[in-house]
């Protein structure tokens, strides 16, 4: 499939919980233009059964449902790397990464927790919700609540973006790297600022009311 002549720069295959969110903020300023995020799609409630309809494998319009952005990082984008790498072939492939168990700690903390709910009436909530929930169903693993089979499925994913993208079109960042190995990759001069660095797991878990962990 041919890349459009504008569209995404970085394809972010991390999964969430990899620094996501700091690399949402982090590539925005690099390449001056917005980067998808989960937490885009809060705003754009419109996105919600697009990215369900993907996951019961109707192909969006990826060119529209990323029009005006640079970069996707974090899920959903992340489910879907590898279509993703088809229609930007140009595009850096950006896996960032962390140890299992660190991850895992703070996604069930997090992410999966939220998900873990039952979905309200909450007309923006409630479907997003479901979407992410069965995002990690068919696309990640029907186990994502248990520790060893979300670790393995975690690892198993990072594993094949690895063996799959060609060396000189993926950067394997962690959080705590900054800049410089990603404005190597995109041939970008190295901001003088501090790299981002938000969302902690207390912070996620303040923002969406879940009690403090201890």
């Amino acid at each position: 499939m041919s890349s459009p002549t504008t569209g995404l720069r970085v394809v972010g295959a991390g999964l969430g919980r990899t620094g996501t969110n700091s690399l949402q903020i982090a590539l925005a300023q690099l390449l001056g233009a917005p980067c998808y995020h989960m937490t885009e799609v809060f705003g754009r409630p419109d996105d919600i059964p697009k990215w369900h309809a993907a996951v019961d494998g109707t192909v969006p319009d990826w060119s529209a449902l990323f029009a005006g952005y640079a970069a996707a990082v974090d899920w959903p984008t992340a489910a879907f790397w590898r279509e993703l790498r088809d229609v930007y072939p140009e595009a850096l492939t950006l896996l960032s990464t962390r140890d299992a168990d660190a991850w895992w700690t703070s996604a069930s903390e997090t992410i999966f927790q939220i998900s873990g709910r039952e979905p309200t009436d909450d007309p923006v909530f409630g479907p997003h919700v479901r979407m992410v929930t069965a995002l990690f169903d068919r696309r990640f693993t029907p186990e994502w609540r248990d520790e060893t089979a979300a670790k393995a499925a975690y690892l198993r994913h990072n594993d094949e973006v690895r063996a799959a993208v060609p060396s000189e079109r993926l950067l394997e960042w962690h959080p705590g790297d900054g800049w410089e190995p990603i404005c190597a990759a995109l041939d970008l001069p190295v901001p003088s600022d501090p790299f981002p660095h938000v969302n902690s797991t207390a912070d996620f878990r303040a923002m969406v009311g879940l009690e403090e962990t201890s």
